[in-house]
Order: C-alpha cells, then structure tokens, then sequence
C-alpha cells in the first residue's frame, strides 16, 4: 500500500472528510547508477561548503534567498512557520465548475488520491463523491503540500477522489510568441484533416491497446537482463523514418487516411488518391519572349487584304 503523504480534510462548506493523500501515479522508469568507467566504481556527490570546503551533514544545511550576486538573505524554519497557510491541514473546496472548461496546460503540478480516513469519513467521502459524478463538475480546491499553497481540482475517479494540482495562472507562459505567421488553409485540407482524425478516433485509451505499452523500457529491460547474463541482447528492429519532407499536404492526408483504414483492416492500401505534384514551368528568357510576343502581336493586329471586285 503507498505510503500516505498528508493527512487532513476536505472542507465542502460546514461538511469535514478526513483524507489522506497518496501519490496517484508511480515511476516504471529504469534508473541508472553513475560509475567511474576504469574501475566501475560508483560516483558519489557531496554537499561541500564553498568556503571552507567542509562536507556537510543535512542537519547543517540552511535556506537562503539569493537577492543579489554574493548578498544572501538567511530564511529560517520559525519563518516559514509563522507564514499564513490556511489551508495547512484542509483540501479546501472555493468552487464548482465544469470540468472541461479547465485548458489541459494547466495540469501536472501533481496527482493524488484522496483516501477516506477512517469509519467516520466514509459517508460525506461517498456523498461527495456521488454529487460530483452527477453534475459532470469538479471542484476547484485549495491545500498546502510541502510548505506551499497549490491549487486543484477534486474530481471522482472510479470510485474514488482524486486531486488534480494545477499551475497558477502566472506561472502558464502566454502561447501568443509562439503562433506560426497567417498562412492560407484551404477548406480542402481542413476537410482531409478531419477525415484522418475521424479513421483515427477512439472512445477511450484503453482501446489503443498494444500502443499503451512502453515498448522501450520493455526492450532496455531486456538489454539490462542480458547484460547480467554475459550474453547479447537480442537486436531491436526500429522504423526507418521518412527519406525525404512531404510537399503536397492533400496527398500527404490522403495517403495518411489510406494506411490509417489499412491498419484497422477496412480498406486495401493501394486504395488513396495521390495528388501529383504540379511540373514547374520552364522560365524563358526574356529575349526571346519578347520576340514571341511581338510576332504575334503583329499577326493580329496586322488587317485583312480585301479582294477586288471584277
């Protein structure tokens, strides 16, 4: 069972849930060891005084604010202490609202599971929990975690509650400086867009399937595996990535759809339209295009002999 993180409560108006929290997701990351490549011993790092050069212990070590170059300001624990944290022991909720109408950007300041703490907490903890799955809103909560101030959202989750931490909004950098130039879409394209996203669309992840899977943990496992047995890793075959940058965009979402329906077994794969591309026309030199123009301009503009008349 994960080791719960904080203990307190959710404050839903005069309701009290006591909770725990614990983290909500957990690392299959393989890690590795820095060693000294001579010897394979392991490289250690050590928290050293710039000054002195003493090795310090955790019990010496101090915060400071760094207000200037070489101009510390020394922040104690009595400081921290006495700072005004209201919501140290609460997941307060402040309000309701719908929950697509938070932008994504604004998620991954952490995931935590609410855990009901105790036989007393069971009840408002299922009654929370029912309201909110109901109504396809999400609360938006404050708490404290790690002598700070976050901000969430308290949102079902099966049958559970989960806190979703979310960014402050002055810490989600404007996407403005970032905008490609104006540049023509033709109503053409947005439709073979949305055709490839519709061969695409899923109703939920776990449809994806073997896509889900972390294929290269899966494969550095095995090298690592193969390693410790003193024999070679089997190779891995990867997909060679593509020769050249794809000019016609229509073509490049027909085809794109066409491998999309093949995967899925729907159509062959010789069934996409491909535009040609256009062959570029042979400038003329301006010489001899002046002596075209004006040949014909002679020729029409040159009148007609009339016959003579007996």
């Amino acid at each position: 069972m994960p080791r719960p993180m904080w203990n307190g409560a959710i404050s839903f108006g005069l309701v009290t849930v006591p909770i725990t929290l614990e983290n909500a997701v957990e690392s299959h990351d393989v890690h590795f060891r820095q060693v000294h490549l001579e010897d394979g011993g392991r490289v250690r790092y050590q928290k050293r005084c710039e000054i002195d050069g003493e090795v310090l212990t955790e019990d010496e070590i101090g915060k400071a604010y760094e207000i200037a170059k070489d101009q510390l300001v020394p922040v104690t624990e009595e400081d921290l202490s006495g700072m005004p944290l209201p919501t140290a022991r609460a997941v307060e909720v402040v309000a309701f609202i719908d929950a697509d109408s938070v932008d994504p950007v604004s998620y991954g300041a952490g995931d935590y599971y609410a855990r009901p703490k105790g036989d007393v907490a069971n009840k408002p903890y299922a009654l929370l929990r029912q309201a909110l799955d109901r109504t396809d809103k999400v609360a938006v909560v404050k708490y404290a975690l790690r002598g700070r101030e976050r901000l969430g959202l308290l949102r079902p989750l099966g049958d559970a509650l989960a806190v979703q931490g979310l960014h402050w909004g002055d810490e989600i950098r404007s996407p403005a400086e970032l905008a490609p130039p104006d540049v023509d879409v033709t109503e053409q394209e947005i439709e073979g867009a949305l055709a490839l996203m519709d061969t695409m669309a899923v109703e939920h992840l776990d449809d994806l399937g073997d896509i889900l899977t972390d294929h290269y943990t899966e494969a550095l496992v095995e090298v690592i595996s193969a390693k410790a047995e003193h024999h070679e890793p089997a190779p891995v075959a990867g997909e060679e990535a593509a020769s050249a940058p794809v000019v016609d965009l229509m073509a490049a979402l027909e085809a794109s759809v066409a491998k999309a329906k093949e995967s899925r077994g729907e159509i062959g794969g010789d069934e996409a339209t491909v535009h040609e591309m256009p062959k570029p026309k042979k400038k003329t030199p301006a010489k001899k295009t002046a002596k075209k123009t004006a040949k014909k301009t002679t020729k029409k503009t040159a009148p007609a002999r009339r016959r003579r008349s007996a």
